[in-house]
């Protein structure tokens, strides 16, 4: 693994509309003040809002010293004109189309540095392979060319796991399988990553809001099972005065084989509330409590590969 990734990096699907509209100004706002607040890692890909993202990315880092921030992106999706995906409000008449050959992963490469008007990008992630393992599995050898450090972004544990088994991957992005609601990759995934001295990076950490205050789960309606397991969270934690979000926030990185974390918001003022919960110190007795009440046992029936 050729760059080295911080431990907090900005998740940069808001910036491109996911759910709610942000308009240009909002979005330079997101990324210049986490910059100011000292991050320095910012993930994207093409299918975030048909291209929006990167765009406002590229923008937002245009004039920031290119040896101080890392950047990632994704590949297996290019961008055509068509429909684009509804959960991106104001995105651009362009539908992702699946595409995971190596011509296709050098033409995504290409048209994401256009977007992002940069010369390179540092990670490139494989992203969501998970009915394409045969074809995406050889695109780690054939990324090495197009990016100092190669990875797979997924959901899914076990597609996660047959890149960290079958190919020589530097990281793994998995989003949503290691939080304070569903730990399934705390099982197999985490352990072999450390074992193998793969990098990984959790995202999803809210589980797409419902540890912050929301009422979904993978961005559906939460299940019951995991509404109920919110509420005893919840209640664990205001027994020893801790917010939940800040809980859910600083789990991912307790543990040894996570590098780093992506925090994902539309507003700087979000931004700035996400880096307060990091920082705030949090009872060592709370932590035995949630590593002993809630640990992998209890997700017999793990949701690790909805979504």
């Amino acid at each position: 693994m050729n760059v080295r990734l911080p431990d907090l990096g900005l998740g940069c699907a808001p910036l491109a509309g996911l759910f709610d509209a942000v308009d240009e100004e909002t979005a330079r706002a997101v990324v210049d003040h986490a910059w100011e607040l000292g991050v320095r890692y910012f993930d994207t890909a093409p299918a975030y809002g048909s291209g929006l993202s990167e765009r406002r990315v590229g923008a937002a880092l245009a004039d920031r010293p290119r040896e101080q921030f890392v950047l990632s992106t994704k590949v297996g999706r290019l961008l055509r004109p068509g429909e684009p995906d509804r959960a991106f409000k104001g995105a651009p008449p362009l539908t992702p189309i699946v595409d995971f050959s190596a011509s296709g992963v050098r033409q995504s490469v290409q048209e994401s540095l256009e977007r992002l008007q940069l010369e390179r990008i540092d990670v490139a992630l494989i992203h969501d392979p998970d009915e394409h393992l045969d074809a995406a599995l050889p695109l780690v050898d054939a990324l090495r060319d197009l990016a100092a450090t190669v990875g797979v972004g997924t959901k899914s544990v076990s597609t996660a796991l047959a890149f960290v088994r079958g190919s020589d991957i530097d990281c793994v992005l998995i989003a949503g399988r290691y939080t304070l609601l569903d730990r399934s990759a705390e099982l197999e995934l985490l352990p072999l990553c450390a074992e193998r001295g793969v990098h990984v990076i959790a995202a999803g950490v809210f589980n797409s809001g419902l540890l912050s205050g929301g009422s979904t789960f993978d961005y559906e309606a939460a299940p019951p099972a995991m509404v109920s397991k919110r509420e005893s969270l919840d209640t664990m934690c205001k027994s020893y005065g801790v917010p939940l979000a800040a809980a859910a926030l600083q789990f991912p990185r307790r543990h040894p084989a996570v590098s780093t974390i992506l925090v994902g918001a539309r507003s700087a003022a979000e931004v700035e509330q996400d880096l307060d919960l990091l920082a705030l110190p949090l009872p060592d007795e709370f932590w035995a409590e949630a590593q002993t009440a809630y640990g992998p046992p209890a997700l017999a029936n793990s949701s690790a590969e909805l979504a």
